[in-house]
């Protein structure tokens, strides 16, 4: 399974030196997220149309992957790694990396809440052109969950999210390395598992890290999805069928204002 969207690799490797810092702004050590920066993230890096990352949608929240990226950014790529989310951030909300230990650092805003922790261990790498090359690899993996992923899911276990309402929440992810002399590692889909438990489910989706064709690490991501009901095909077919539509319309804005 290639884990790339329509031409976003070399999109990506165009714009590396730079491509993050186009998507938040800094300011006396906080940096903060417009709509237009975390929506065109969501879109041209990670490939990922859900609607929750529109620039109008009143439910509008910050891609869980940028938040990843920019906090690697800051901080380094540790040989292991546990990153969970905490809360939602929306268009304005200033946030500054607060470290609370030797292994642990957190987004917080001004009142000290928290966003996201991660914990880490091992050697720390800084590179900046590794750290952009996996935060790339991963969150254009990341932001295969659907319809990849998840629908194949959602027919297995005959249940199936509120197509008209769509909302899955990150919850969490982990990753670890045999080792950091790495440059251009690929992510290749592992398997996933959606355990069921009334209206809620747990999706859970494994990843490896690659290099020569060898595995050198080894990750999970955990997402959370509520107000599932019975599945019905004819319902997930449209929900399907307004994704691609809006990716389609998104990319043709995007050729012609280049």
């Amino acid at each position: 399974m290639t884990i790339v969207g329509y031409n976003q690799a070399s999109f990506c490797n165009q714009q590396r030196i730079m491509f993050l810092a186009s998507y938040f702004s800094t300011q006396d050590n906080q940096f903060q997220f417009t709509r237009q920066q975390a929506s065109h993230f969501a879109k041209k890096v990670a490939g990922d149309y859900n609607p929750i990352h529109d620039e109008d949608n009143k439910r509008f929240c910050v891609p869980g992957d940028l938040l990843f990226a920019v906090l690697l950014k800051k901080e380094g790529i540790s040989q292991k790694m546990r990153f969970d989310f905490s809360g939602m951030v929306t268009e304005g909300i200033a946030l500054s990396v607060e470290e609370k230990g030797a292994t642990e650092s957190a987004l917080v805003d001004g009142a000290g809440k928290e966003y996201l922790h991660m914990h880490h261990e091992g050697e720390i790498s800084r590179d900046a052109e590794f750290i952009e090359h996996l935060v790339t690899a991963y969150v254009q993996f990341s932001g295969m969950n659907f319809p990849h992923i998840m629908v194949p899911l959602m027919e297995d276990k005959q249940m199936m999210i509120n197509c008209q309402r769509p909302l899955v929440i990150y919850e969490s992810m982990e990753v670890e390395f045999e080792h950091l002399n790495l440059s251009r590692p690929e992510v290749k889909f592992a398997g996933a598992t959606f355990d069921i438990e009334g209206k809620r489910g747990l999706v859970t989706l494994n990843f490896n890290f690659m290099d020569n064709g060898v595995v050198v690490g080894k990750g999970v991501k955990r997402m959370v999805a509520s107000g599932l009901k019975p599945y019905q095909k004819e319902a997930v077919d449209d929900l399907v069928e307004r994704f691609n539509a809006r990716k389609e319309a998104f990319l043709q804005g995007i050729a012609v204002a280049a």
